[in-house]
């Protein structure tokens, strides 16, 4: 059977890139064989132009007209095979693309499982119940420091005529003070030596004598 149908291959699997480097290793070999038969013509061709026409010149003709038979028969082979290297390299680009865009979706969908897992332990109605415990919150130490920073007995309406009179009399008050100490200051006996004496002293002072000790 093995001799029929030959056995299984268990080798690795050739991949696009492998097959691409073999394809271009062919190309170049025929490009170097391609060189060789340019240069044969190439000396066919100088030989021929040296020689007169008979049967010498024709047999050369002959071995130029096969070597450029073999010539076309190569770079028709080399073009099939630049064309199967070029279609393989598209293939490549586009596996290579369909790879990223699998590797972005697949990021894609882990991101959303990721973010459906993280926002469903959120409750919106728990956020929205704090948000109001927390703006009641705020009312109610508002009322509290309005509250604790309220006067006591204290008349909220002045007018101007009241705040006249308080002015006034301040300013008289502050003028018999002046007054007060500048006597005091020139030396005058002070006028509580002149009063009536105290009822814990048995007599009260001879004038001239308050005079003197004044003096």
């Amino acid at each position: 059977m093995n001799r029929l149908f030959g056995t299984k291959n268990t080798g690795p699997k050739p991949t696009l890139n492998s097959a691409i480097s073999t394809t271009d290793t062919h190309v170049e070999s025929l490009d170097v064989k391609l060189a060789k038969l340019n240069a044969e013509l190439t000396t066919y061709q100088q030989r021929m132009s040296k020689m007169r026409d008979g049967p010498g010149k024709s047999a050369l003709k002959q071995k130029a007209l096969k070597v450029l038979q073999r010539r076309k028969m190569i770079e028709s082979q080399r073009d099939q095979l630049q064309q199967q290297s070029w279609n393989m390299e598209q293939a490549s680009m586009m596996t290579d693309n369909l790879k990223n865009v699998m590797t972005t979706v697949d990021v894609m969908k882990d991101t959303n499982k990721t973010l459906k897992k993280q926002y469903g332990k959120i409750d919106i109605d728990k956020i929205e119940r704090l948000q109001d415990e927390m703006q009641d919150l705020m009312e109610v130490g508002n009322e509290i420091q309005e509250s604790m920073g309220r006067s006591y007995d204290v008349p909220e309406d002045v007018d101007e005529a009241e705040l006249d009179a308080e002015l006034e009399a301040l300013g008289e008050e502050a003028e018999f003070e002046g007054l007060s100490s500048g006597r005091e200051g020139t030396g005058e006996t002070p006028g509580f030596l002149f009063d009536e004496v105290p009822s814990f002293i048995d007599e009260p002072p001879e004038q001239g004598k308050v005079k003197e000790a004044a003096g």
